[in-house]
């Protein structure tokens, strides 16, 4: 089944944790004992409703201020698809939880309360969305029970939101009516929308078409590990594991090994299933080639005709995560696919307001959630392509040598 990855963004208090509860309680993809521990937290609240919100918030600092901090992931499945959520939160100083929520995911729910329209914060999170590179977004025009499920109030919004858009790279964009607590187009179509003739969120997540997300022109292939069984049936037997990161390989295919550059063809390509004739992204492989080459962790499999950046110098645009900012000419453990080097940043060409998406020259102090633009360094070559064209060879994170804690993660940019 494929398997669809999705986050949820917007402003605070825009109902997103209430919406996936409703979706994974409407799609009957809570257990009992889940669904009674939710019952009595509301009730222990005084509400007179189920708060579907507190099935994402986990955290008891979340339970009780009724904020998002940290990011949830939440698994269900329909018949038509698996999916992944990540709710991700809304406030401003979370910005680092919402780029890592956002960073895998194929689509982006972006909640606007109908009675407010589009506001700053979403604005930021479309922006952030965007600069993700995310393909896919559905506005999702919450709260409609409040403003009397009115069509004007939704086409409102959907204007305000046409307009806004138009400045981003974005290219896919739907828009729908809910009412994520009382379960209007959430997973059912809604009695009180009569109006509003396109498909509930379920089903559009069932078939919304993400299959040429992946890029299926550049072969790419990060080798994770190598296999050598040593056991007697394949005493011979010498494999490169890992998850095809782009384009189509088959058995037979001249290929060249980077960054030794050394080249050779692919004798066969397993799976714990049996043998294949070609595998796509993304697919998890072992190839086999013809020759006896030296290949190891973080080299990549390439086509001879199509190959990667490999270089030094790279541009940047990085989240800064860590409550401390970078030290000047400190060593960063970069890694990106399955490759590790060391890493400084040389410059920084300038900030990004995510309020207003202007640049800020002339200001090199990174504080924690800053989004920046840089130039850096690594010790040994890097193989990479623009995040623009693939997602997964250009992206990496910077480690903190001393620490070991993640403290950016970036998007490469030729």
């Amino acid at each position: 089944m494929e398997l669809l990855r999705f986050t949820t963004a917007g402003s605070v208090d825009d109902g997103k944790s209430t919406l996936i509860g409703r979706l994974l309680y409407d799609s009957k993809s809570i257990f009992e004992d889940q669904m009674e521990a939710v019952k009595q937290s509301s009730e222990r609240k005084g509400l007179q409703h189920v708060d579907l919100s507190l099935l994402t918030d986990g955290l008891r600092s979340e339970r009780e201020q009724g904020i998002t901090i940290d990011v949830a992931y939440r698994y269900f499945a329909t018949p038509k698809r698996k999916f992944i959520i990540s709710d991700t939160p809304g406030h401003i100083q979370y910005t680092r939880n919402m780029v890592t929520g956002a960073s895998t995911s194929n689509l982006a729910l972006v909640l606007v309360d109908a009675r407010h329209g589009v506001i700053e914060q979403t604005c930021r999170h479309s922006f952030i969305a965007s600069l993700l590179r995310i393909p896919h977004i559905i506005v999702c025009v919450n709260k409609m029970d409040l403003v009397g499920y009115s069509e004007e109030a939704f086409n409102k919004v959907v204007e305000q939101y046409h307009e806004f858009a138009s400045k981003l790279d974005i290219k896919d964009i739907r828009y729908i009516p809910i009412s994520a607590l009382d379960g209007d187009n959430v997973v059912n179509r809604s009695e009180n929308m009569s109006w509003y003739k396109g498909a509930s969120l379920l089903d559009t997540l069932e078939t919304i078409h993400i299959g040429s997300d992946e890029n299926h022109l550049d072969a790419r292939f990060p080798v994770q590990t190598v296999i050598r069984p040593h056991a007697d049936e394949y005493h011979d037997y010498r494999g490169y594991a890992g998850r095809i990161a782009g384009g189509i390989f088959r058995t037979g295919d001249k290929v060249t090994i980077l960054p030794s550059g050394m080249t050779s063809k692919i004798k066969s390509i397993d799976t714990f299933d049996g043998p294949l004739q070609e595998a796509f992204p993304p697919m998890s492989v072992s190839i086999c080639l013809e020759d006896d080459i030296d290949v190891s962790r973080g080299d990549m499999i390439v086509k001879n005709n199509n190959q990667p950046e490999v270089g030094q110098d790279i541009d940047v645009l990085m989240c800064w995560m860590s409550s401390k900012g970078p030290r000047p000419g400190a060593k960063y453990y970069l890694k990106s696919t399955t490759n590790e080097v060391m890493a400084i940043i040389k410059e920084v060409i300038y900030k990004i307001d995510i309020n207003t998406m202007q640049r800020i020259e002339q200001d090199n102090d990174i504080k924690m959630n800053d989004m920046a633009r840089v130039k850096m360094r690594t010790t040994r070559p890097l193989i990479f392509d623009e995040y623009r064209r693939n997602r997964i060879t250009g992206s990496l994170i910077l480690i903190d040598e001393a620490t070991y804690e993640t403290v950016a993660a970036g998007t490469i940019h030729c």
